[in-house]
Formats: C-alpha cells, structure tokens, sequence
C-alpha cells in the first residue's frame, strides 16, 4: 500500500462476546501480513442504540463491519443502516444459519451466546485464563509447580501474549522473565523438562521492539534497556540457563503469537 494511504479498520460486532468474529477476521487479515490492520471488537450488542453507535464509529474511521449477529431483528437493522451510510459489512453466521435452516428443515433458536453455555470446556478456559493472569511475569514462582506450560524470555519475547493465548486453549500457563541479576526460580529445577518452553528472539529484533517500547513510553532509544551490548548478555544467559535446563526452545523473532502457540500445542498434543 502507497505511503499515506489509511489502514481501514474493522469492527467486529457480536450480540455475544465476539470471540468467533475476531477469530475470523484474524485469521483473514494474516493473509496481508506484514500490514496492520486495527480490530475493534463490539460484543454484547443487545439493541438498536448499540448498532447505531457502531455504526457512527465505523464510518467515522472508514471501517468496514463483521458481524455475527443471531438475533433477526438486530442483523436486519445492521445491515440496513450500513447499506444506508454506505459502509462495508460481512454477515459471518447469517448465510450459514439460513442455508442451515433450509437443510435441516427447522428453525435456528437465534439466541447470542450458546456457544458460551456454562459446560466443563467453558470452565476450564476460565480457570486457565486467571491462572496466567496470577502468575504472569513471574509474579508467584509456586505456580510453576501447578503449570501446564511454563515459559522463559528475556523482556519482550512476547511471554504475556504468548500465555493468554495458551489459556484459550485451556493450558496453565506460568510465565517467568530472565534477568542475568536475578537469580532464577528454584522451582524450575525440580519439574520435567518438558513443560517448559523458552523463548529465543534474534538480536536485531529484540533492539527494534525495545526501541519502540522505550519510545511508547516517552523514553529516549538509547537507554541501555536496547542496547546491543544488554540484549546480547540477556540472550547469553538466557540461553545458557535453557541449555541447563534441557527445554524446548523456539525463536519468535519473526512469528505472530499465534503460529508460535500452535507450534506449542502440537508440540504438547504429541506428547500427551
């Protein structure tokens, strides 16, 4: 794309959490990678007033709308309005519940949400999500003794991320920062190897993101946080310590979170 040309972004709007929308929509924008594409997600949309907010945020920005609306009375309404301020939009689930409707020979109970029922599966996801949360950034060490996955990095190997995203797929996840002046968790050394994962990022890389974080937080670049020579002794260490434990290793340096959770729940699959 030329060089001051905007990248539209998408709304993604849900009369539920909205989950399976972004889900989607992340799955198509990879397509165009490197470019970056905003989602701004809407859930729990429940009346008219809801759409006609999202509406004006849409248009305003130049966005385009993704829905999965079930309720009829609501997607009518979206896709009227859009029609009427000339915005894009996609209807995810409408086409396929409808073609549903028609092989089945019945009609959809049109009620948001059922795929969140309070069931086994939802609760486990629940309780994976605030168990990264409590021990994110090596907050507790003891929960690398209650770990699924248990992941190791320098600052900025996308560890948080990385943990959240695992917690999705209902894995435990601890996550703990190596610092060379910190001296490592004991408990490391007491579990399997095999739970735990560290994370390696290039040099170069790694620079370039504590540039842009030092710069996100009003700091100058040239603070010794990217430093060449700090990053490399980080990486040293870090990699003398994943030697010394014998754990899987995976460069991130140039994979979204997302390939790089896959690689770590087939990794696991294998081993169950």
């Amino acid at each position: 794309m030329s060089e001051g040309i905007s990248m539209p972004a998408i709304f993604v709007l849900s009369d539920s959490a909205g989950e399976t929308g972004e889900a989607v929509v992340k799955a198509a924008i990879i397509q165009f990678f490197p470019l970056a594409i905003s989602i701004r997600r809407i859930p729990f949309i429940q009346n008219r007033a809801g759409i006609d907010i999202a509406i004006n945020s849409a248009k305003a920005a130049n966005g385009v709308i993704v829905f999965t609306l079930v309720i009829p009375e609501l997607r009518d309404y979206l896709m009227e309005q859009a029609f009427i301020h000339q915005i894009l939009s996609i209807d995810l689930l409408g086409p396929i519940i409808s073609t549903l409707e028609k092989v089945l020979d019945r009609q959809a109970r049109h009620e948001p949400g059922l795929i969140y029922q309070l069931d086994e599966d939802y609760f486990k996801k629940v309780e994976a999500v605030e168990f990264a949360v409590k021990y994110d950034d090596g907050k507790d060490s003891r929960g690398i003794l209650k770990a699924d996955i248990i992941l190791l990095g320098v600052s900025r190997t996308s560890k948080t991320p990385l943990s959240m995203y695992l917690a999705h797929m209902r894995y435990k996840v601890a996550n703990v920062p190596l610092v060379p002046e910190l001296k490592p968790p004991e408990e490391l050394f007491t579990i399997s190897s095999h739970k735990i994962i560290g994370l390696r990022i290039s040099t170069e890389k790694l620079n370039e993101i504590r540039k842009e974080r030092l710069k996100a937080l009003g700091l100058p670049d040239s603070a010794n946080y990217a430093s060449i020579d700090r990053i490399e002794q980080e990486s040293d260490y870090a990699a003398k310590l994943m030697t010394r434990l014998g754990c899987t290793v995976i460069d991130v340096s140039n994979k979204a979170v997302e390939e790089t959770a896959s690689i770590i729940q087939d990794l696991f699959q294998k081993r169950e």
